[in-house]
């Protein structure tokens, strides 16, 4: 077995010039010790489930961890646990999230191939062979504790590698409670538990920046401030950027779907996810038939927007009450009880400006819609543009239309990944079973939100290749069959 197998790298912490992070105090010493040796374990169980691999076992270790999550009883444990540890999101759509987040997971990977030779194309003389990364290490948010890290495990797993997970402090019960269950089929199946580990709490900047500098991959998902760190830690990184949902509404749209999807996606586990709507751009033409549609379907117009932004931001930042709660306690918390309907399930407030003196057009991470008006749809994409580019470029946009040229109009003139067309989007764009997207739970933005990768992350992104070269027949071409139609227009 190499050596290089079995030992870490050197923590590029501790290179000369270095600051390390402030809460590095006098216990952090034994600490990072603590998770040094974590990563060895870790080095160790990886280099022999590779060496000893096939494709039957990385399948199997990825379906124990699925099961793992899915099985109803410990699916509903972690929900709950989840919901007390962080209060966010509600317990009924925390494990839908984790029960169709993990099976489309599995479906998607179920006939991937990731062990041994996965590509020979002997016209070109090359055999590609599928490699693991070694050893991920995995940054995740407290709004999806649970259902975050199984995604990243099965995907490090099924690619033969090892993982140790980072968890928000908010999170570390959920993800000691989703590993006993890992650990517990691995027994079952006779894997090596020491391919699933997490950092140990309580959870540092420092042992994080640790394990980013020290792992062979780093997955991020969370805080920009965990994505800038991960992205200049030094080891290869995928990240992910924000989200502010942008949605259009135009004049061909079927309102009253629109409204309901729209409800749906907003209200699903309390607004925790980047894919959830955070404003909706209507244009003129339908504006008061889909604020009508929107009532409908459970949403409540507040025309108030100084107000709801004062108990909104009431200390220039998110108000804990607000964010990610039920609706009644939203409601409560921006004191209007008395001025939306009973059952109203979320607030839509009208709006015009955007930037940071309007902070309605940022994320809110609540039951809390920004709510425009567009005189036409090129005006609305005009608008839609000035939302991204203040918060949430590169994540992805909505559009509720049954014209078929808007959606390719709104993927040239937006910087977006992704263009959801006539869907919920929180159910759309992390992959649905009525979409070709991949199940992900983390959405690269691309260079526009300052990631290297525009895809869903996925399997993929937790494999390389070695590529076997032989030589072929001459392929080289005469200058006549490259140049020949330029010469003949711009001349010799």
């Amino acid at each position: 077995m190499l050596a290089s197998k079995l030992f870490p790298r050197p923590a590029r912490s501790r290179r000369a010039g270095f600051t390390p992070p402030s809460d590095e105090g006098p216990n952090m010493t034994d600490e990072l010790a603590e998770l040094d040796a974590i990563l060895h374990r870790a080095r160790v169980a990886q280099a022999m489930y590779e060496a000893e691999g096939s494709q039957d076992r990385y399948d199997r270790a990825a379906q124990a961890v699925g099961w793992a999550i899915m099985e109803p009883s410990r699916n509903r444990e972690l929900a709950e646990l989840a919901v007390q540890t962080t209060s966010l999101g509600n317990v009924p759509d925390k494990i839908t999230k984790n029960h169709r987040k993990t099976l489309g997971l599995l479906r998607d990977i179920s006939n991937a191939k990731t062990f041994g030779v996965i590509r020979d194309d002997a016209e070109m003389g090359i055999t590609e062979i599928a490699r693991p990364m070694g050893v991920i290490g995995a940054i995740v948010p407290s709004t999806n504790p649970a259902a975050t890290p199984a995604n990243n495990i099965i995907n490090a797993l099924k690619c033969g590698n090892a993982i140790v997970v980072a968890p928000s402090p908010k999170g570390v019960a959920s993800c000691e409670r989703l590993l006993e269950f890992i650990h517990a089929e691995f027994a079952k199946v006779g894997e090596n538990p020491d391919l699933v580990q997490m950092v140990p709490a309580p959870g540092s900047k420092a042992k994080t920046q640790r394990l980013m500098e020290a792992c062979d991959k780093v997955v991020a998902t969370g805080s920009q401030n965990n994505v800038q760190r991960a992205q200049t830690c030094g080891t290869p990184a995928v990240a992910v950027g924000a989200g502010n949902v942008t949605v259009i509404v135009d004049e061909t749209a079927d309102l009253d779907a629109a409204a309901e999807k729209i409800r749906a996606s907003k209200t699903f586990d309390n607004a925790t996810s980047c894919s959830s709507e955070n404003a909706v751009v209507v244009l003129d033409a339908v504006y008061d038939a889909f604020v009508a549609a929107l009532e409908r379907a459970g949403g409540a117009v507040v025309d108030d927007e100084v107000g709801i932004v004062a108990k909104l931001w009431p200390d220039g930042h998110l108000n804990r009450e607000v964010i990610a709660q039920d609706a009644d306690k939203m409601i409560t918390a921006l004191g209007l009880q008395d001025i939306v309907p009973a059952g109203t399930e979320y607030i839509a407030v009208p709006t015009s400006g955007v930037g940071p003196e309007h902070p309605l057009s940022g994320e809110k991470l609540s039951r809390v819609l920004a709510l425009y008006r567009a005189s036409d749809f090129e005006a609305a994409v005009t608008m839609t543009d000035t939302i991204q580019c203040h918060q949430g470029a590169g994540h992805s946009v909505g559009l509720h239309s049954t014209s078929p040229n808007r959606a390719m109009q709104l993927a040239t003139m937006i910087p977006t990944s992704r263009v959801i067309v006539n869907q919920a989007h929180t159910f759309a764009t992390g992959g649905s079973f009525t979409n070709g997207m991949p199940f992900s739970l983390s959405m690269g933005c691309g260079a526009w939100g300052g990631n290297a990768v525009d895809d869903n992350v996925h399997w993929k992104h937790f494999l390389q290749t070695t590529k076997i070269v032989r030589e072929i027949p001459d392929r080289e071409p005469a200058l006549e069959d490259i140049f020949g139609a330029y010469w003949q227009e711009a001349g010799h």
